[in-house]
């Protein structure tokens, strides 16, 4: 029977601790149990976000909490800035745009990071701004981008800065507190290591402030409720039981380890990519690369379409493409979550097999020597 490896920037692969407790026998939320849970699982998200600030759990995709951030802290009419170098950047804009907000668009070539003195720049020539919407690693080009910078520009101002770290939480670095982040947002699918369905998002004292004045339409997705309920260690609503089950072991799991510890390992495993890629002779896409996911250039007479369905049906490999101006330029391969760097050696191996096939000369082997160099040297 052919294995499935999971190699994608989300979905990532679930531990089978996880699974395990995901498959536990369901209890009721409004209990003392649950609560005893749920208490855990707030507590170990705020060391994981690196915040002293609620971190607040909602049943959706990451994007339920993108929108959230939105229809919570600002008003119809409120000028914004958000950051667009990918499809995930321009997610941003387009939920402002949905809800009435003045959306300065800042596009970033795809591939590179925004410059810190440009986002100050239009900050200053425009009067009045409520937000700064941008990505920690924008999945669609697998950059990453300096938060840290970013976050200087509104330290001290009346601007929120909200940040996707969808994909990159977990492994790119991020000091929500520290780097002045108002708002982060994750999702339960990439680096926290579960099925898709459970959303997360950081909120600090002058985005509490913000929600005082907010008057979009909210109802599920209402922070207030959300905020009330965390302080009892509840929620104003079904929570999505199983998956916060099977969050308090994967965050225990990602603890145990240790951040500094993680975001290392990854970091070398971004790195042992990108040698492997370059060694039989291909470009790796963004010229500031992420820790979550590579993404890589592919010959100019091969689709990646092509390779990722050859890989998927052939090999049981699930890799991703690319989007939007990228569709059949581009592979990427994900190092985050429980994905390890034996998985890293063996999506190689398969992938040179896959494009030695399709008639793309270079070294067999030598993507492998390159990742067991840099991992083991």
């Amino acid at each position: 029977m052919k294995r499935k490896i999971l190699m994608t920037p989300g979905p990532s692969p679930v531990p089978a601790k996880v699974r395990e407790a995901l498959a536990a026998e369901m209890i009721h939320h409004r209990t003392t149990e649950f609560q005893e849970i749920l208490a855990n699982v707030h507590k170990d998200l705020k060391t994981v976000f690196c915040t002293d600030n609620p971190v607040v759990l909602l049943a959706s995709s990451g994007t339920g909490a993108m929108e959230t951030a939105i229809v919570n802290l600002f008003s119809k009419g409120d000028k914004v800035i958000t950051v667009s170098g990918g499809k995930f950047g321009e997610r941003w804009a387009e939920i402002a745009r949905a809800y009435g907000l003045d959306v300065i668009e800042m596009q970033v070539q795809w591939g590179t990071s925004p410059d810190p003195l440009e986002v100050e720049k239009i900050i200053k020539e425009n009067k009045g701004v409520k937000g700064l919407f941008t990505t920690l690693c924008e999945t669609s080009t697998a950059t990453v981008y300096d938060i840290e910078a970013l976050g200087r520009l509104t330290a001290g101002t009346d601007i929120l800065f909200v940040v996707d770290a969808i994909s990159g939480m977990g492994q790119d670095k991020l000091l929500t507190d520290k780097w002045n982040v108002d708002v982060v947002v994750s999702g339960s699918q990439k680096g926290f290591m579960l099925p898709p369905g459970l959303a997360c998002l950081s909120v600090s004292e002058k985005a509490r402030k913000a929600m005082e004045t907010s008057d979009l339409p909210k109802y599920y997705f209402n922070l207030k409720k959300a905020l009330k309920s965390y302080a009892k260690d509840d929620t104003p609503w079904t929570p999505a039981v199983s998956l916060i089950i099977g969050m308090q072991v994967a965050l225990e799991m990602i603890l145990n380890d240790g951040l500094e510890n993680r975001w290392d390992q990854f970091n070398l495993m971004a790195k042992a990519a990108r040698a492997a890629a370059e060694a039989i002779g291909l470009k790796v896409y963004s010229q500031r690369p992420s820790d979550s996911v590579t993404a890589i250039v592919m010959p100019d007479d091969i689709k990646s379409g092509d390779i990722v369905k050859t890989l998927r049906t052939q090999e049981g490999m699930s890799i991703a493409g690319g989007q939007g101006d990228l569709k059949n330029r581009i592979i990427r391969i994900a190092h985050m979550g429980w994905i390890n760097q034996q998985d890293l050696i063996e999506c190689f191996s398969l992938l040179e097999k896959v494009l030695y096939q399709q008639g793309y000369k270079f070294e067999l082997g030598a993507s492998l020597k390159k990742i067991q160099e840099v991992i083991y040297g």
